[in-house]
């Protein structure tokens, strides 16, 4: 498709759902109709030009594109809105901290590709991954439960709370969280925005590891907070970087996914573990450990170490978990823990901004995890998920050596690649895109300046080893266009 037949496409789009504003009402963001429309950012510059030569909307630099009023008497100016940007500043003793809220790094992932476009972008397993007839087959009993319909606790179904208390647990060990220490919720991102508000006010700082999850950097950025990066390597985040963060920052928060790490893949290492906690209790901070990976363990993944909070006497971790990943988008049942005080805190926050999670998803989630295809299903995403992996890093190998990939994570759904140096991130995921596959750029996954070009590159929500091959060619055929070496970085690559 070339560019001009992308800008009259586009503006043929937007040309229709204009009619779904008020006039004078701000159309989308052009960062968000690049991602929404998976065009490059000329293309929609072009197409908004184009509109606003045909008096359908009107730009204004450095505020946007808006509907055009309908022609007829003159309309009186736009009333003065400037004062909002200090209302929806948090205030905080040394006056506004600006909010900023920005979910382009979470809608990369959930944005719908369009047609023909293989998703290398995706967050979830592909639907030939999902138990489908589980799903269905456990949603129907639930329905036929008495009371199904009624209203739930608001901490969730102690029957859901003390299955989640024995995952985290883990068979045959004890200290660790209870039922009674467990809330449900609505999804891991409800249990991340539920914990952040809970321990950080607006204006603090929030310890995050560097590269972490985009989502996370928007729930705190929304909240006002400060994200402050901590290194992560091979072995997962690195204590000596975390003793000094906390010393130099004063912070009471730390948000780390010890368990396949997103994007890096990490697994955080044996002799740091007892460290991370450790450093965190003396400095009298909490730590968030997003256990949101451990149901997506490959086949060769072995024995998986136990999450933090398996054994955490003192309460210092906060662990949250989902059934979401391992099951569909819309199942979205999650579960916060904690210890102590915090908990009351937590549960405070998660009523008053939720009232409670649907009981009929409960009950759904309660008849899935009990039935006897959940332990098939686990195993048989683990099974396909690591052919995919293998596949996936085997074709870069072949077609496009020039993105050095990490090591391959056993668990999770995607590889991390770095460019080489001198890449231009947007050229090379828009190239992506026009060549027919969707990638996921590396920039929202750093809270402070990159120290490279990544992307993340998934692998679960494809339909299988050939569509992955044809993925990497259709890649191979962007990095020609947009790497400062080509494919092969300098060298000949193969054919």
């Amino acid at each position: 498709m070339t560019e001009r037949s992308s800008v009259a496409d586009l503006a043929k789009t937007l040309r229709e759902e204009v009619d779904r504003y008020s006039p004078g009402e701000r159309l989308p963001s052009s960062r968000v109709l690049v991602e929404r429309y998976r065009v490059s950012p000329v293309t929609v510059s072009r197409a908004l030009a184009q509109l606003a030569a045909e008096g359908v909307v009107v730009t204004r630099p450095g505020a946007g594109a808006y509907r055009a009023e309908p022609s007829g008497p003159a309309k009186p100016a736009p009333g003065d809105t400037s004062w909002q940007e200090v209302a929806l500043s948090a205030q905080t003793a040394a006056g506004p901290v600006p909010r900023s809220v920005d979910a382009s790094g979470v809608l990369v992932t959930l944005a719908e590709p369009p047609p023909g476009v293989i998703e290398f972008n995706g967050g979830y397993l592909h639907p030939s991954l999902q138990p489908e007839r589980a799903l269905a087959a456990a949603l129907a009993r639930a329905g036929r439960r008495p009371g199904a319909w009624n209203r739930p606790p608001t901490d969730g179904l102690f029957e859901l709370r003390a299955w989640f208390a024995r995952q985290i647990a883990g068979p045959g060990r004890e200290g660790g969280p209870t039922g009674a220490d467990v809330l449900i919720t609505a999804g891991g991102q409800s249990a991340l925005t539920t914990a952040l508000r809970a321990l950080a006010p607006p204006g603090a700082p929030v310890l995050v590891e560097s590269p972490t999850y985009p989502g996370m950097l928007a729930v705190a950025r929304a909240a006002g907070q400060r994200p402050v990066p901590v290194p992560v390597d091979a072995d997962g985040l690195r204590p000596e970087l975390l003793a000094a963060a906390l010393r130099a920052t004063g912070a009471r928060v730390l948000v780390c996914q010890p368990l396949f790490q997103n994007p890096t893949g990490a697994v955080l290492a044996r002799e740091r573990r007892r460290e991370v906690v450790r450093i965190a209790r003396e400095a009298g901070a909490f730590v968030v450990e997003d256990d949101f990976a451990r149901s997506l363990a490959h086949e060769d993944a072995g024995a998986l170490p136990p999450p933090l909070a398996a054994d955490d006497p003192d309460g210092v971790v906060v662990h949250l978990r989902s059934l979401t990943k391992i099951t569909s988008p819309s199942l979205r049942v999650g579960a916060l823990a904690a210890r102590g005080p915090v908990l009351e805190r937590l549960r405070a926050i998660h009523v008053v901004d939720q009232f409670f999670v649907p009981r009929p998803l409960q009950e759904a989630a309660l008849e899935l995890v009990g039935s006897p295809a959940w332990p098939r299903h686990l195993r048989a995403v683990a099974a396909a998920l690591r052919p995919r992996r293998d596949h996936l890093a085997a074709e870069l190998r072949r077609q496009v050596p020039a993105l050095v990939q990490a090591a391959a994570p056993r668990g999770g759904f995607h590889l991390w690649v770095r460019a080489p140096e001198g890449t231009d991130e947007a050229a090379l995921t828009g190239a992506a895109l026009r060549a027919g596959v969707a990638v996921t750029p590396g920039r929202p996954y750093f809270c402070a300046e990159p120290p490279a070009v990544h992307l993340r590159l998934g692998f679960a929500a494809t339909a299988g080893t050939a569509e992955i091959t044809e993925g990497v060619r259709r890649l191979r055929t962007a990095c020609a266009q947009a790497l400062p070496h080509g494919p092969g970085g300098g060298e000949q690559a193969p054919a």
